[in-house]
């Protein structure tokens, strides 16, 4: 299902729903957040997956700004190109309001029943939405905060789940550190894991050249896992 909100100066903006099953609704909800690449076939099977949970999983297109929903994933520079061109933190904050409140109207719930869930740029996102908003978890797959967003390392209202790749060209050890630390020093609740043999995307299966089932099985399970510790699942689906 595709629904269309409201963005504070912005029109709208769709969003890409995936529904749990009457039987398996946990009563709980989790944002998921592009890649670089966009809104596509990828993250709304993802979205799906969390649905199967028991959530209701919503994907906002990120991109509406520039009038688009994804870019191919054999145009990186593409990509990269209308994340610069797109992506602001103030936008950023209206969309994930945007968001948050149609989850709140239409399915009446509260942050504190929200998760978000980000890869990529949508790491980021994830971290961004745990600062204005108190959700009851956020998870960051390889998703940059240094030096973009470093300074909401203080301002997290939610307990998170960072997932780092050691063969990440993108986002190196001396930025996860960095992360750690502030994140440390402001006392935050948080757990950091790295696949020191996966590369930036490993949780994506339809990019071959990066994508590594390992990772992506683990970092799936401990993922489910901090979920229902924080009360988001069903028993049925924690399991």
């Amino acid at each position: 299902m595709v629904v269309e909100v409201p963005v504070e100066r912005a029109g709208t903006m769709r969003l890409h729903v995936a529904t749990p099953d009457a039987e398996r609704a946990a009563g709980a909800g989790i944002m998921v957040f592009q890649e670089a690449f966009g809104v596509n076939d990828h993250m709304r099977d993802v979205a799906r997956s969390f649905a199967d949970l028991g959530l209701l999983a919503v994907v906002p297109e990120l991109y509406h700004r520039a009038g688009i929903a994804e870019v191919p994933y054999s145009d990186m520079a593409a990509a990269v190109r209308v994340m610069n061109e797109t992506i602001t933190r103030d936008g950023l904050v209206d969309d994930i309001g945007a968001t948050v409140k149609w989850l709140g109207v239409s399915a009446g719930l509260g942050p504190e029943r929200l998760a978000a869930v980000g890869f990529c740029m949508g790491g980021r996102v994830s971290f961004i939405a745990n600062a204005h908003h108190p959700l009851a978890a956020a998870i960051d797959f390889y998703g940059s905060i240094t030096p973009a967003a470093l300074d909401l390392a203080d301002k997290q209202l939610g307990p998170l789940l960072l997932f780092w790749a050691g063969l990440d060209e993108y986002i190196r050890p001396e930025g996860t550190r960095k992360a750690a630390d502030a994140l440390n020093e402001a006392k935050k609740d948080f757990t950091e894991v790295t696949f020191s043999h996966a590369d930036h995307g490993f949780f994506c299966d339809r990019r071959p050249a990066v994508y590594n089932a390992n990772a992506a099985r683990q970092a799936w399970s401990l993922s489910r896992e901090f979920l229902a510790t924080r009360g988001l699942l069903s028993s049925t689906s924690a399991t």
